[in-house]
């Protein structure tokens, strides 16, 4: 509930980033009680392929920000939603 409450209502891009690496965890801590309470390592595996991707998503996400701060100046996203051409 708090990553998505932080999803909804942050601006800044990297805070964002931040509050989705938070929810994917709470998954994570999610699947590895029920496989742990189950006695089913199904839940554990799974839970590694979501860090899996909370890595890729870091790296490419971070990169990204990276660029658009160069070119924008900004992180905001109400700045990021003007086109300048």
């Amino acid at each position: 509930a708090i990553g998505l409450f932080g999803v909804i209502r942050r601006k800044n891009l990297l805070m964002l980033f931040f509050f989705i690496f938070i929810m994917l965890n709470a998954a994570n801590i999610a699947l590895a009680a029920i496989s742990y309470y189950t006695k089913d390592l199904s839940g554990q595996i799974f839970a590694f392929f979501i860090i899996a991707i909370a890595a890729a998503e870091v790296a490419v996400g971070l990169g990204f920000l990276i660029l658009m701060y160069k070119r924008m100046g900004s992180l905001d996203l109400d700045n990021l939603q003007i086109m300048k051409g």
